[in-house]
């Protein structure tokens, strides 16, 4: 016998409802192995996909930046930064948007606007209009993650959602590495514009994949908008010493992790390597080993304890950095592969320990933890610039390591209040 399409979760057995009294409504929710689950996990998968080709594609075109705009490795560096910038804070407005209109509504919006916007940097005229287009996109942008994840698990089967959740995560790995491999292979054929073009079409095509494939939502209910709560609800998670630490990590691991990535095609491109653009791209290949410690490493984490593998992955990432210190290219993909693997490890480690922390709601814990982990990410993508104009890759090597031994300092911290509660 053929599954159902809808899981029926909440059947209300015959004779159950009294005279006059309004039955509860049913959630319907999507089962795996159903045509809506497999259509379900194309449209995630494409809307990861160009969440995060379009807000990474910018990092290898940064030295092109430099050198067709006439500005600094540090500021060419705000193409980036802006746009995590205004999607960190632009998430717990997202969220609120989509409790009164709906999740798909929002999604399909941000998912439009940010492919406009991206059309328009092709024809940035200068710097300064690309930042502006660049920090409307992040606003945009925001609308897609947080979201995504609330749909899913408003409409998921909760025994399916584990491999809807793997989907979508892939989809945002695939989309950062493909962006990048992409804008790589066709500008050291043509411009950094027709790059931008390239992916333009790419996200149209994912787009409109979207939009036909997603189903419709069944058990969203409306909510009004109320301001005053929303901050209330934001302040919650402070009140948890745990939580800041964890915020804390979260934002030194990807400060970290967007300097080395920042500037390192900054190094490949100088003496003495002269590494052409495209394969400058593909070097972001690396990216896989975060696919793989994902999962491994959480499979770890409960075994081991989240406490050790933190630390562990940040030790990892240390060793990673310095290994990058190295002048031989092989031993710099290396080091870039280790420190990788640490970030993605460390990352999935601390916002699972965000998302199983009791007492305070998971989604006003989680979408501060986001909030911080691109606040870092466009704190550190920045500010390293400085230390690349002046020391050179020794000095953005020198900044990520005093990033990590603070992020080291906290998670031992983290490790010693688990310890205290056991």
């Amino acid at each position: 016998m053929k599954r159902m399409d809808i899981y029926d979760a909440t059947q209300v057995p015959a004779g159950t409802q009294h005279h006059g009294e309004k039955a509860q409504p049913h959630r319907h929710y999507i089962s795996r192995g159903t045509p809506e689950y497999r259509k379900l996990g194309i449209a995630l998968f494409a809307v990861a996909f160009v969440n995060f080709t379009i807000l990474y594609y910018v990092q290898p075109l940064m030295p092109l930046f430099s050198r067709s705009f006439h500005v600094s490795p540090a500021e060419s560096s705000l193409s980036l930064s802006v746009s995590t910038l205004f999607l960190a804070v632009s998430l717990p407005f997202a969220g609120a948007i989509s409790d009164a209109v709906g999740r798909k509504n929002v999604m399909v919006v941000a998912l439009i606007g940010s492919t406009v916007i991206c059309a328009a940097t092709a024809v940035s005229p200068n710097f300064a209009v690309l930042l502006v287009l660049r920090a409307l996109q992040g606003i945009l942008i925001a609308g897609i993650p947080a979201l995504a994840m609330a749909y899913l698990g408003e409409e998921i089967e909760p025994k399916s959602l584990g491999l809807a959740m793997g989907l979508y995560i892939s989809g945002n790995s695939i989309g950062g590495m493909s962006g990048r491999i992409i804008t790589g292979m066709v500008v050291d054929a043509s411009t950094w514009r027709m790059a931008v073009w390239v992916l333009v079409f790419i996200a149209l095509a994912s787009t409109i994949a979207f939009i036909i494939m997603l189903p419709a939502s069944r058990n969203f209910r409306p909510a009004p908008i109320r301001v005053r709560d929303l901050f209330r609800s934001l302040a919650q998670p402070f009140r948890s010493t745990t939580l800041v630490l964890l915020y804390a990590v979260g934002a030194l691991l990807m400060g970290s992790f967007v300097a080395l990535y920042n500037y390192i095609g900054f190094r490949l491109e100088g003496a003495p390597y002269h590494l052409p653009q495209w394969l400058i791209g593909w070097i972001f290949l690396v990216y896989l080993m975060g696919t793989f410690s994902s999962s491994f490493v959480g499979r770890l984490g409960d075994v081991w304890g989240r406490q050790r593998m933190l630390w562990m992955n940040v030790v990892l990432m240390g060793i990673g950095v310095a290994i990058t210190l190295s002048d031989h290219l092989i031993l710099i993909i290396l080091g870039m592969c280790l420190f990788t693997f640490g970030f993605f490890g460390g990352h999935s480690t601390a916002s699972s320990w965000v998302g199983s922390h009791k007492g305070v709601g998971k989604g006003q814990a989680s979408s501060l933890y986001l909030l911080f982990y691109y606040v870092g990410s466009s704190v550190g993508g920045s500010v390293c610039g400085v230390f690349w104009s002046r020391g050179g890759w020794p000095g953005v090597a020198g900044a990520i390591s005093a990033w990590l031994c603070a992020a080291l300092v906290v998670s031992m911290m983290l490790r010693s209040r688990a310890r205290g509660a056991a």
